[in-house]
């Protein structure tokens, strides 16, 4: 019988690490709500800006619609080619100093995105976004949960991404009512604004100066039983397929959610019936996100992305098949793609241990990140020289790799822990 489940099931158990109920911190509720305000605003104003803004922004200026959303995607570059280093300066220096500069960084980038008289400074503010990304979105903020928590983070990082969901559900209209009403420089200011006087005073007071410091006892005064984790014999080959999984389904995830309209109306759908179908998206994400915070702890995360994988798998499979019924390829899709961000945190977390965790969580997050921001250009040019169907149909091919892959990765960590005392 495979050990996966039953390890699973130890993880809602007490952990190598002292709760942060005991007086070693907030309550965890605290600091995952801390955590989730601040998740909003840092993703309703980088990865979700130009949804919103990019309009607004190219009728006031005259900037070419290419370059102003390409700001997105240098700013997921920068905080691609620096997540190994946050996840390094995590372990060495605790949260609080890099999660802290990543509001100030995020003020300062609005402020230059507010102000840019041309489009190389408003591209130039988004390097500073970037840097921000990487020092305050989720991979950083898992790292800094695994980093307190250890092997109990899985509950607050599934419930971290529960507030994520809600990102542009709540940024995209406050965003469109501030641009209405104030225009879309001073909406830039307002978020900085925001970043400042919320953002950073939340994050300040649940993170701490240094990593709270593992505990030989629980507080019975019993040894807790701990997962095991792979061994070394094993542990580069497993981590260069957790990588390469997560980046696969990034990089698939990046592209669908950018050209989402485009695939909807290129199976006959009117573009206000795709944009309802779109609302969709949201809701499913969270959806899968709450069954899982319910459920997770009677299993290993490797099922999260098991059942990730499978979901765009199937979800696309439909779509290139021209299933009749999108609203079930929609669900199925947000589904997938909402649990893959539980798995992200989750996973490594689960199969390497939390000591290591905040540094290997920057040097997972180093591809997957590089993938989401070359992931829509490259889409893009799919569909401008194959078509929308060629496209759907080799990103189908992708998420199929990527079935096969996390079957190996299952294969290997089975065969592991079977050999654990």
């Amino acid at each position: 019988m495979l050990r996966l489940k039953a390890l699973g099931a130890r993880h809602s158990g007490i952990g190598a690490v002292t709760r942060a109920t005991d007086g070693l911190g907030p309550d965890r509720r605290l600091v995952v709500a801390a955590f989730g305000v601040a998740q909003i605003l840092g993703f309703g104003t980088s990865f979700y800006f130009p949804a919103v803004f990019a309009t607004p922004i190219v009728a006031d200026t005259g900037w070419s619609l290419g370059l102003v959303v390409s700001g997105t995607s240098i700013g997921l570059l920068v905080a691609g080619l620096i997540s190994p280093q946050v996840g390094h300066l995590i372990d060495h220096h605790g949260a609080r100093p890099v999660i802290c500069a990543s509001s100030l960084l995020n003020a300062a980038g609005l402020i230059a995105v507010g102000l840019a008289p041309n489009v190389a400074v408003y591209l130039i503010a988004w390097v500073v976004i970037g840097l921000a990304m990487g020092t305050g979105l989720y991979d950083a903020v898992f790292a800094a949960l695994g980093q307190r928590y250890g092997r109990e983070a899985r509950g607050p990082i599934t419930n971290l991404t529960l507030f994520g969901g809600f990102s542009s559900t709540i940024c995209w209209p406050l965003s469109a009512f501030l641009i209405e009403h104030t225009g879309w420089r001073m909406a830039c200011f307002i978020y900085a604004g925001l970043h400042i006087l919320v953002a950073l005073p939340l994050q300040y007071a649940v993170t701490g100066n240094r990593r709270i410091v593992p505990s030989a006892t629980t507080t019975n005064d019993e040894v807790a039983p701990q997962p095991p984790t792979v061994s070394s014999k094993h542990e580069r080959r497993i981590f260069l397929l957790v990588a390469t999984i997560l980046s696969l389904a990034a990089g698939i995830g990046s592209i669908v959610i950018v050209h989402f309209m485009i695939f909807l109306q290129s199976r006959g759908v009117a573009e206000a019936a795709a944009v309802t179908l779109g609302t969709l998206f949201g809701p499913a994400q969270v959806g899968a996100r709450i069954i899982e915070r319910l459920f997770g702890t009677r299993y290993h995360p490797i099922w999260t992305m098991v059942a990730c994988c499978v979901l765009m798998a199937v979800s696309l499979a439909l779509l290139f098949g021209h299933f009749a019924w999108l609203v079930v390829t929609i669900l199925l899709y947000g589904a997938g793609y909402g649990i893959s961000w539980v798995g992200r945190g989750t996973l490594p977390l689960a199969l390497f241990g939390p000591v290591r965790f905040p540094r290997l969580m920057g040097k997972i997050a180093f591809p997957s990140l590089i993938v989401q921001a070359l992931a829509p250009s490259a889409g893009a040019l799919m569909i401008e020289h194959a078509g929308v169907d060629a496209t759907i149909g080799l990103l189908t091919a992708f998420a199929l790799i990527n079935v096969v892959l996390i079957a190996l990765l299952w294969t290997m960590c089975r065969a592991q822990l079977r050999t654990e005392p």
